[in-house]
């Protein structure tokens, strides 16, 4: 597939958006349940129980630039882990919100939209950067539109496209000078449903790597997409944007395929071990993947309540009111505490 994106004049800059409102944030639960019982358990991200190990990580790492040979390697780890296609470059940023923050800013567009409810940051930021955003909820219509974003598998409700329909959609979008954008930030455990290994041209595809490996905070991502767009996005992040110890973290992680697949089978039975508790409370299971469940009931407020009072933190969604989104418990004592706030035995 031949890149034929063409950067487009942006409109009128609209107001600044209300904050969205995301996982995490345990010092905002904190304030808001200060009686709950200690420790917190933090439910409301979509990041893995199951930290990788940390590998032995050189003095110099900490106390040295980061060295280009070093992401070199990291970024041929992470093509080689996500099955990137001979030509299919591989850039490295400080997580993919440093893409998805980016990319509108290099790659203006009159007409944006997302395929479904999925995570809010994509619109928002094309929104802030002058483009007119919508939700799509066919792909025909996501075809329509000057960059179209795919969430695979869609947070929050797990939804999958397959690697076909995708490529599918990004040649009809080619031949109108469109820009697909594919986040594959929960694909890992569900490696065959990537569209990476037939990616190019006008796809552009954004890998996390802190869920999978339970490392968000060492902030990593990747963009994978055409040489011409590789360089136009290394120039905006500058040198040095990933760490030193991110870079030897990564090149480890990412060609330890043995322990990720260890994880994979680890998460899924307790995925299901989490369902079979939603259910028992009263939930009705939407969907999710390996690493979060969302379910709903029609007084999901006051389990959040609930919840919240019992120092367990799910993740909810003012535009969904019946749904909460609950991530996996780490320990026995998690699933316990878990349990016993949902009233089940």
């Amino acid at each position: 597939m031949t890149s034929v994106v063409t950067p487009l004049s942006p409109g009128p800059q609209p107001a600044a958006a209300e904050p969205i409102e995301h996982g995490g944030g345990l010092d905002a639960a904190r304030r808001r349940f200060p009686q709950a019982p200690g420790p917190w358990i933090d439910l409301s991200t979509g990041v893995s129980p199951r930290a990788y190990p940390l590998p032995q990580i050189a003095p110099d790492a900490w106390t040295r630039l980061p060295d280009a040979d070093a992401l070199n390697a990291m970024e041929k780890a992470a093509a080689a882990a996500y099955r990137a296609p001979a030509g299919l470059a591989v850039v490295a940023g400080a997580g993919t919100q440093a893409f998805i923050q980016c990319l509108p800013r290099l790659f203006p567009a009159r007409r944006v939209a997302s395929f479904g409810f999925t995570y809010a940051e994509h619109l928002a930021s094309w929104l802030a950067a002058g483009a007119q955003t919508s939700v799509a909820v066919t792909l025909d219509e996501l075809a329509a539109v000057d960059v179209g974003i795919v969430v695979n598998p869609n947070n929050p409700d797990g939804r999958l496209t397959s690697p076909r329909q995708l490529i599918e959609l990004a040649q009809r979008m080619a031949a109108r000078g469109g820009m697909l954008i594919v986040d594959e930030a929960f694909i890992d455990f569900t490696p065959g449903a990537s569209v990476a290994p037939m990616a190019g041209g006008n796809v552009v595809v954004l890998r996390s790597f802190g869920k999978a490996y339970g490392l968000p905070g060492l902030r990593l991502g990747f963009a994978l997409c055409d040489a011409s767009m590789a360089r136009t996005l290394r120039a905006a992040l500058g040198p040095w944007n990933v760490s030193g110890p991110a870079l030897a973290v990564g090149a480890a992680a990412l060609t330890d395929a043995a322990w990720l697949e260890e994880s994979r089978a680890m998460l899924g039975d307790a995925a299901c071990r989490l369902d079979c508790l939603l259910r028992a409370a009263g939930f009705g299971v939407i969907g999710g993947t390996s690493l979060f469940r969302l379910a709903a009931h029609d007084d999901a407020a006051s389990w959040f309540e609930r919840l919240g009072r019992s120092g367990i933190l799910a993740r909810r969604f003012p535009e969904r009111p019946k749904w909460l989104r609950f991530g996996l418990p780490r320990a026995p004592h998690e699933w316990e505490r878990l349990s016993a706030a949902l009233g089940v035995d």
